[in-house]
């Protein structure tokens, strides 16, 4: 249902693109784009007791009307590396390691996962300059945010560690994602080159969907506030015919 949601917004798009001819330089017009998205987040809340910084990487399906308004749907993936949180207590050795079928050290290796998915509505604040398609856009999000630690055992010969019994170790985490977004979109006249950097803030509320932590002996059932805020910058196409260039003369 996911995908057929998101192949229909792609191919009205698309259909717009073959049929509409519009004038950025003249006149503020609407303008569906899609951009592809990078991020780089520091962790706020209780986020920052688990993880540290992270990348993200995203896809924006966007529309911006004549009146400035601008109507779109977010997805992101963020991952890193820097994973804070103690988690083998209860299987590791007094000095934190973990011991293998062969009786040797497990090669373990602990990452940041997660992913976000949002509806946005905002405003486009246009200067005018260069053309009346770009300016200050402020915006702001609702929607989910799940996020786990990733855990790899190298040769996978730690048998404490299989797949089930990770489910118990890895605190996997969703809710309620807010989101606000201030920074300045550029739809150049030619069509050239079309970019949109910013500052964004995320605010998760979540909690534990596991059923048992091993460390705790018990369900995690403790509310969170995870917050992601950093910067971004997205490559943008426009999905519209450039006019004609007899168009644009004066």
């Amino acid at each position: 249902m996911k995908k057929a949601f998101f192949l229909s917004i792609l191919v009205t798009f698309l259909s717009y693109n073959t049929s509409a001819q519009v004038s950025v330089k003249d006149s503020s017009v609407f303008a569906p784009y899609v951009g592809i998205s990078y991020g780089y987040q520091f962790a706020g809340g209780d986020m920052v007791k688990r993880f540290g910084d992270n990348s993200s990487v995203g896809l924006v399906l966007d529309f911006k009307t004549k009146k400035y308004w601008t109507f779109g749907i977010n997805g992101s993936y963020f991952y890193g590396k820097d994973v804070k949180e103690s988690l083998f207590d209860s299987i590791a050795t007094p000095a934190g390691a973990i011991i293998n079928r062969n009786g040797e050290f497990a090669d373990v290796r602990l990452f940041e996962r997660g992913f976000t998915t949002s509806l946005t509505a905002g405003r486009l604040f246009s200067f005018k300059k260069p053309n009346p398609n770009s300016g200050l856009l402020i915006s702001i999000g609702v929607g989910f945010i799940q996020h786990k630690i990733r855990i790899e055992t190298i040769d996978n010969n730690a048998p404490q560690l299989s797949k089930e019994y990770k489910k118990g170790y890895d605190r996997l985490s969703n809710g309620l994602l807010l989101s606000q977004n201030l920074g300045y979109l550029y739809l150049s006249s030619n069509r050239l080159v079309n970019i949109y950097f910013g500052l964004e803030c995320l605010e998760g509320f979540t909690q534990s969907r596991r059923s048992f932590d091993y460390n705790l002996m018990k369900q995690d059932t403790q509310k969170r506030l995870d917050i992601l805020y950093g910067a971004k910058i997205a490559w943008i196409m426009p999905l519209y015919k450039r006019a004609p260039q007899e168009f644009y003369t004066y």
